[in-house]
C-alpha cells in the first residue's frame, strides 16, 4: 500500500498547471506523479503512471475534458476525476455535463483574486480536502478494485409509527448531482408533497443544475427563490451562497433565503434547511441524505428523528463519498440505509404510495389548510405551457 495518494494534473494552462502541483505537492499526504497538457496526453499517463486520481480541466485543445473524462469512464469506471471549471454558465454547464458523464467532483478556478499566492490558497481549500474525501485509502490500482463493502450500520428502532410525511427534504454533495437526478427521475408527476433540496454548489451552477433535472423528471425543479410558495409536486433547489429555509407566511408554506454565515463550512448548507422544515412539518418529515463529503445534514436529521420523522441514507457502497450519508447512519437515526437503486421506491413507500396510481402528466393542484400547512389533495390537470404531455412522460434514465 502506497503512503502518498499520486495524483495527475491535466490542463492546458502552464499557470494553472503549476499552482494545481504546487498546492498539492505542498501537502505531504499527496504525490503529482506527472502533468499533461489536454485529454490525449491524459489518457496515456493514465495507463503509464497508474495515478490514484486526476485533476482535469475542461477547456483544453486536441481532446477537451469532457472527451476525455467519457473516455477515461470507459477504460476505468472508479478512479476519481475532479474538474476544474470556470464560475460561468458555459463552465457550470460544462461541469455538469462532465459530471453527467461520469466524473467525481468539480472545483472551480479561481476568479477576481488579487494574487498568486490568494489563488493557490483558493486551490487548496477546495481541491485537497476533495481529492482526499475521494482517495480515502490508498491501495492497488483502481483497475483492480472492487465495489467497496457497505459497513454495518445500525438502523433506528422505532417505539410508535411514523407519521405521513407531508415534505421530502435531501441534502447531497459530492457525487449528489448524479444520485439526486437518478432518484427524481423515478419518482411521478402526482408526488403528494413538494421536495426541499440542498446540494452544494456555487451560484449559476445550481440554476443551471435546477434547469437539468427539470428536463430528468416527471415533476415540476426549479431554483428557489425567496418568496416562492411551497407546493407539492415541485422540487425547490437551494441557490448558490443562499441558506434555504421554508416559513409560514399566513396561511402558506414560502420559501426564504438568506446569507447567514455558512454552517459546516457550506452555504447553502442541509442543516439550515432541515431545521426549517422540522419548525414546519414538525414530524411529518421525510429526510433523504445522499453522498457527500462532511457532515452537513447530521444535525438536522437528528431533529428530524426527534420530531417524529423519517430518515433515509444511501448506503456507502453506492455511494461516491459516504461522508454526509455515514455520519447519519453512524448516528443511529436512519429509519433505512439503502443502495442508491432502492431509494425511489422506499420514498414512495414511505410517502404512502405518493399518488403513484396518477397519469404521468397530472400536475399538482395545491391546497394548503388553514393554520396546518397541509398538503391537500392532488387534481390531474393539463401540463404547463413549458411542460408538454411528451416531456412529462419521457423515459427516466437517470442521465442528463
Amino acid at each position: 500500500m502506497r503512503e502518498k495518494i499520486r495524483v495527475l494534473v491535466v490542463d492546458d494552462s502552464v499557470v494553472v498547471r503549476r499552482i494545481v502541483t504546487d498546492v498539492l505537492a505542498s501537502d505531504p499526504a499527496i504525490e503529482v506523479v506527472g502533468t499533461a497538457p489536454n485529454g490525449k496526453v491524459a489518457l496515456d499517463k493514465i495507463q503509464q503512471l497508474k495515478p490514484d486520481a486526476v485533476t482535469l480541466d475542461i477547456e483544453m485543445p486536441v481532446m477537451d475534458g469532457l472527451q476525455t473524462i467519457k473516455e477515461i469512464r470507459r477504460l476505468d469506471r472508479r478512479l476519481p476525476v475532479v474538474m476544474f471549471s470556470t464560475l460561468t454558465e458555459r463552465g457550470a454547464s460544462a461541469t455538469l455535463e462532465a459530471l453527467s458523464s461520469g466524473a467525481s467532483d468539480y472545483v472551480t478556478k479561481p476568479a477576481n483574486v488579487g494574487s498568486v499566492s490568494e489563488s493557490m490558497e483558493s486551490v487548496r481549500a477546495e481541491l485537497i480536502p476533495k481529492i482526499k474525501a475521494l482517495v480515502p485509502g490508498v491501495a492497488a490500482p483502481h483497475a483492480a478494485a472492487v465495489a467497496r463493502p457497505a459497513a454495518p450500520v445500525a438502523v433506528r428502532s422505532r417505539t410508535g409509527a411514523a407519521g405521513t410525511p407531508r415534505a421530502l427534504v435531501v441534502g447531497s454533495s459530492t457525487g449528489g448531482p448524479e444520485a439526486l437526478s437518478s432518484v427524481l427521475a423515478k419518482l411521478p408527476a402526482g408526488l403528494g408533497v413538494p421536495v426541499l433540496v440542498t446540494q452544494h454548489m456555487p451560484p449559476v451552477f445550481t440554476r443551471m443544475y435546477a434547469q437539468r433535472l427539470d428536463k430528468v423528471s416527471a415533476l415540476t425543479v426549479v431554483e428557489a427563490a425567496d418568496g416562492q410558495e411551497v407546493v407539492a409536486g415541485t422540487v425547490y433547489v437551494a441557490p448558490g451562497d443562499f441558506h434555504m429555509e421554508v416559513v409560514r407566511r399566513g396561511t402558506a408554506l414560502v420559501v426564504k433565503l438568506q446569507q447567514g454565515p455558512p454552517e459546516n463550512f457550506c452555504r447553502p448548507a442541509v442543516d439550515v434547511m432541515v431545521r426549517s422544515a422540522v419548525a414546519a412539518f414538525g414530524g411529518d418529515l421525510l429526510a433523504l441524505i445522499l453522498t457527500g463529503m462532511g457532515s452537513d445534514g447530521k444535525l438536522g436529521c437528528k431533529a428530524v428523528a426527534a420530531a417524529g420523522g423519517q430518515v433515509v441514507v444511501q448506503d456507502e457502497a453506492t455511494s461516491v463519498v459516504w461522508g454526509m450519508p455515514g455520519a447519519v447512519a453512524r448516528e443511529g437515526i436512519a429509519d433505512e440505509v439503502l443502495p442508491l437503486g432502492a431509494i425511489p421506491d422506499a420514498l414512495l413507500r414511505r410517502l404512502g404510495g405518493a399518488r403513484a396510481a396518477l397519469p404521468p402528466t397530472a400536475v399538482r393542484s395545491t391546497v394548503l389548510t388553514a393554520g396546518a400547512g397541509r398538503v391537500g389533495a392532488l387534481a390531474p390537470a393539463a401540463p404547463p405551457a413549458n411542460r408538454t404531455a411528451a416531456a412529462a412522460a419521457r423515459p427516466t434514465t437517470g442521465r442528463w
